[in-house]
């Protein structure tokens, strides 16, 4: 299967990227190095996009659990490396769950079905980056 992706030069060092859903993203660089920091950057958005593919796994598998919780976000930490092609060469996320009486067992075979088994997008950074993971709890 394969997806395809149009990436728009908009002037400058910005760019619009479609998506297949049809949506539309902005891309630019941060003033320092010469954008207008009017989108996410692409090294970022990796992040964003690890995060948002495991987040996805871990509420799903937890909705067919039948597992309560108010509340739900990963804070993601890449670590580039220090010369050129920069890559993120150590990656972290973070799993926080809020909410009263967080079933932590069934929380943490969500998230490491996510980890393990499901997120292609996890696997892929497994593939350049050391990855670690924990899960927090903070209940009400």
């Amino acid at each position: 299967m394969s997806n395809k992706v149009v990436t728009h030069w908009k002037g400058n060092l910005q760019f619009e990227s479609d998506n297949p859903s049809g949506n539309l993203l902005t891309m630019d660089a941060s003033t320092e190095n010469g954008g207008y920091n009017s989108g996410l950057s692409p090294k970022a958005m990796m992040l964003s996009s690890l995060a948002g593919c495991s987040g996805l796994d871990v509420v799903s598998i937890l909705k067919k659990m039948k597992v309560p919780f108010s509340d739900f976000r990963m804070d993601t930490y890449g670590e580039l490396t220090s010369e050129h092609p920069k890559y993120y060469h150590k990656v972290s996320v973070e799993y926080h769950f809020y909410g009263n009486e967080l079933d932590e067992k069934k929380i943490e075979k969500a998230v490491n079905m996510s980890i393990d088994t499901y997120c292609g997008v996890m696997e892929m950074f497994r593939r350049f980056a050391e990855v670690s993971t924990s899960i927090y709890y903070h209940n009400s």
